[in-house]
C-alpha cells in the first residue's frame, strides 16, 4: 500500500493508484483542521476505509490531570485522539468537540495521530523536574486501536517510560498489545507496570454492534491468556455493563466464567454512564437497535448515571459473580495498581465505585 500517496489537502481527495484524482471518501472534515496545531498532513487510505488520519507534531504529550480530579492517576499520555474502535458508549466522545469535530461519526472516523509522541515524551521524562509519577495510557482513547499497527508509537513510549524509571499502566481493547509483550516483560522487571483489558461482554453479535471496530471478545480473552502465559498480570475493566443488554445473570455468569478461564488477575465492573456527547450517540443507536428500551433508559438515567437503586442491584450481582469465580480478594483494574509483575496485589477497588472518567488528553 502506498501510504504517502493517500495524503489529503483541503482542495483534493486521496490520490488514486493511476495517478488521477478520485472522489473523497467519508468526510475528512478539513474545515475543522485549519486551526489544528502542528498538522503535518491528513491521510485517507483503502486499508482503513472510512477513516481519515490527521498526523500532527505535538509540543507536549505528558499531561497533568487537573488537581482535585477523582481520577486514580496524576499523569497521562494519549498518542491518539478519536478512536476507530467506534464504541457507541465511549465516554471520551465529547473530547473530540474540542477540536471542532463532532462527538459522533467524526470521533470514529477522524483520528488525530501524534506522530512524534515517543520522542517528545522521552525529552519530557528527562527533565530534572520529573518525579517519576505513574503514567496512565488508555484513559481517553485506545493506544492500541488499529492505527497503532501502522504508526507503532507504543514501543517508543514504553521504552521511554522504562528507561526513565517511570511506572505506567495501560488499558486497551486492542490485541495489537500482543506485539509488545516482550517489551512489557522487560519493562516489568525495571518499573511497576499494570496492564488491563477492557471487556464487558461475551456476546459476539452484540459486541459487533456496540463496539464494531474492536477485536472480538474471543480475541481479547485470548490476549488475556497470552499475557498471563508471559508472566504478566492482567486485570480486566468490565465496563460498561449495559442495562437490559448485558446485565442478566446469564450474561454476567458467562463474562466472569470466561475471564476466570482466561486467567484474568482481577475484575473491576460497573454500569454504563451517559454524559453529554456520549448520551446522544448511544441513545440514537439504542433507538435504531432496541427501540423498546429507549423509555426505560430515559427513566433510569438522570444526570448521566444510573439510579441509586439500579447501581445497588448491579453491585450486588457483580459481587455475587466475583465470589463465584474467585475474584473477591483480588485486585481489578483502575490504573492505580501499577506494581512489579510478581509484587503484592493492591487493595481491591469495589465494583461500581469508580467515578465516571473525564476526557484526558
Amino acid at each position: 500500500m502506498r501510504w504517502d500517496a493517500q495524503a489529503l489537502s483541503p482542495n483534493r481527495g486521496p490520490a488514486s493508484d493511476d495517478g488521477g484524482s478520485s472522489a473523497p471518501g467519508p468526510a475528512p472534515a478539513m474545515d475543522a483542521l485549519l486551526p489544528l496545531a502542528g498538522l503535518v498532513r491528513s491521510i485517507s487510505t483503502p486499508e482503513f476505509s472510512g477513516v481519515t488520519f490527521h498526523e500532527v507534531t505535538a509540543k507536549s504529550v505528558l499531561n497533568k490531570v487537573p488537581s482535585g480530579s477523582a481520577m486514580p492517576f496524576e499523569w497521562t499520555v494519549n498518542p491518539y485522539r478519536g478512536c476507530s474502535h467506534a464504541c457507541v458508549y465511549c465516554f471520551a466522545r465529547k473530547s473530540h468537540t474540542y477540536l471542532e469535530f463532532d462527538a459522533g461519526r467524526d470521533f470514529d472516523s477522524q483520528v488525530v495521530v501524534k506522530i512524534n509522541a515517543a520522542e517528545v515524551l522521552r525529552r519530557e521524562l528527562a527533565k530534572p523536574s520529573w518525579e517519576r509519577h505513574q503514567v496512565a495510557l488508555g484513559t481517553n482513547t485506545d493506544p492500541y486501536q488499529r492505527a497503532e499497527g501502522r504508526y507503532a508509537l507504543m514501543p517508543g513510549i514504553i521504552r521511554a517510560l522504562t528507561d526513565s524509571g517511570t511506572p505506567f499502566s495501560i488499558l486497551t481493547k486492542g490485541t495489537l498489545l500482543a506485539r509488545d509483550i516482550p517489551l512489557l516483560k522487560h519493562a516489568a522487571t525495571m518499573v511497576p507496570v499494570d496492564l488491563g483489558i477492557s471487556l464487558a461482554m461475551t456476546n459476539e453479535d452484540l459486541a459487533e454492534l456496540v463496539e464494531p471496530g474492536t477485536p472480538s471478545p474471543r480475541a481479547r480473552l485470548k490476549l488475556i491468556s497470552r499475557l498471563r502465559d508471559a508472566g504478566l498480570g492482567c486485570g480486566v475493566m468490565a465496563m460498561p455493563i449495559l442495562p437490559w443488554l448485558t446485565d442478566s445473570d446469564e450474561a454476567l455468569d458467562s463474562l466472569f466464567s470466561e475471564l476466570a478461564k482466561a486467567g484474568a488477575t482481577g475484575v473491576t465492573a460497573g454500569a454504563l454512564y451517559l454524559k453529554p456527547g456520549t448520551r446522544e450517540w448511544y441513545m440514537q443507536w439504542l433507538a435504531a437497535q432496541h427501540p423498546e428500551l429507549v423509555g426505560k433508559y430515559r427513566r433510569l438515567y438522570g444526570q448521566g448515571y444510573v439510579s441509586k437503586e439500579y447501581s445497588t442491584w448491579l453491585t450486588g450481582r457483580i459481587t455475587h459473580f466475583k465470589a463465584k469465580y474467585g475474584y473477591t480478594r483480588t485486585s481489578g483494574f483502575s490504573h492505580r495498581n501499577a506494581r512489579p509483575a510478581h509484587g503484592a496485589a493492591a487493595p481491591e477497588v469495589g465494583a461500581g465505585t469508580l467515578p465516571g472518567q473525564q476526557p484526558l488528553f
